[in-house]
C-alpha cells in the first residue's frame, strides 16, 4: 500500500466505505471523486437541468456522508447505493417544485412528472448493475483506463502519463471498453 500527504493510497470500495464511515475525510472525498460524475449524470436525467442536477448530486453525497457509518457494502462499488440515493434525492426535488408550483400558481405544470417511472428505474438499475459487471471483467489496465477516461475525465495523454502506457494504447483500449459497454447497453435496452 502507498503513501499520499499521510492517508493510505486505497482503491478498494469497501475499504473506503469502511475508513470514511470512521471519519476519514480523505476517504470520503476519494469515493466523492470516483462517483461524482456518474451521480450527477443521472441526477440531470432525472431532473432536467444542470442547477438542480448539481444540487441533487450534492445532497446525495450529503446524505452518503451521513449514513456511511451503518452501511454494509453488499457488492464491489458503492455506486448502486448512491443511485439509489440520487433516485430518492431527486424525486423529493421533484415533489418539492411540485409543491412550490401547485402554491405558485393554478396552471398545471405538465413539464415534471406526476410520478417516478418505476419501470424506468428497474430498466436504470439494471443498467447500472450490467455495466458494473462488464467494467468488473475488465483486465486490471482496461479498469484503470475507464476509471481515469470515462470516471475521472482524463484526457488519453493525461491517462497514459499515469499508467506508463502510450496514448495509443489508451485510445485504442478505451474504444473497446466503449463498445463493449456500448453492447451492454443496448442488451440491456432489449430485455
Amino acid at each position: 500500500m502507498g503513501w499520499d500527504r499521510g492517508e493510505p493510497v486505497v482503491t478498494d470500495d469497501a475499504e473506503l466505505v469502511a475508513l470514511a464511515a470512521g471519519g476519514s475525510e480523505h476517504a470520503f472525498r476519494t469515493l466523492y471523486r470516483g462517483y461524482v460524475r456518474p451521480v450527477y449524470w443521472l441526477a440531470h436525467d432525472l431532473v432536467g437541468n444542470s442547477a438542480d442536477a448539481e444540487d441533487v448530486t450534492q445532497e446525495t453525497f450529503l446524505v452518503a456522508w451521513r449514513k456511511l457509518p451503518g452501511l454494509q457494502l453488499a457488492g464491489d462499488s458503492l455506486l448502486p447505493w448512491l443511485v439509489t440515493i440520487c433516485r430518492f434525492q431527486a424525486a423529493n426535488r421533484i415533489r418539492r417544485q411540485q409543491r412550490e408550483r401547485t402554491h405558485t400558481t393554478d396552471a398545471p405544470d405538465d413539464s415534471v412528472p406526476d410520478t417516478v417511472d418505476v419501470a424506468q428505474q428497474v430498466i436504470d438499475d439494471q443498467m447500472a448493475a450490467s455495466i458494473l459487471a462488464e467494467v468488473g471483467r475488465l483486465s486490471p489496465t482496461d479498469r484503470e483506463i475507464f476509471r481515469l477516461c470515462a470516471v475521472e475525465g482524463y484526457a488519453y495523454q493525461a491517462a497514459a502519463d499515469e499508467l506508463g502506457v502510450a496514448h495509443g494504447t489508451v485510445r485504442n483500449r478505451l474504444s473497446r471498453i466503449r463498445g463493449r459497454l456500448r453492447t451492454v447497453v443496448t442488451e440491456t435496452e432489449s430485455t
